[in-house]
């Protein structure tokens, strides 16, 4: 009795998986996966933003991030972009939509700088 019952469930699995094949019933193709946006991170540490250089792609977003006990801002020669003041763990980002290069300063610390060239 048991042989016939696991031989009718074999049967049974093997008419329904090929039931789509007879329905004409196809898979879904698999959806493409949507692309992460590019980012980059500079830590500002020690009156230093490290990296002191990025080199990134055009759309690519960099987030400043105070790791110093002193207050820091983040702020484009050319006027590109200006952080607020910013305290320990706090963030600023930017996204570079268009390639150049932008330098930037401390305006708190204007010894501190650093750039970013985007291709």
């Amino acid at each position: 009795m048991r042989r016939s019952v696991c031989i009718g469930s074999i049967i049974l699995l093997l008419a329904v998986g090929s039931n789509r094949a007879v329905s004409g019933e196809k898979t879904p193709p698999a959806q493409p996966q949507q692309a992460a946006a590019a980012s980059a991170e500079v830590k500002i540490d020690n009156f230093k933003f490290g990296p002191e250089a990025v080199t990134i792609a055009a759309g690519t977003t960099v987030t400043w991030t105070n790791r110093d006990d002193i207050p820091h801002t983040v702020v484009s020669t050319e006027g590109a972009f200006k952080s607020k003041v910013m305290d320990t763990d706090e963030k600023f980002s930017f996204t570079f939509s268009k390639p150049g290069t932008y330098e930037y300063f401390c305006s708190v610390h204007p010894k501190m700088t650093g750039k970013v060239v985007v291709e």
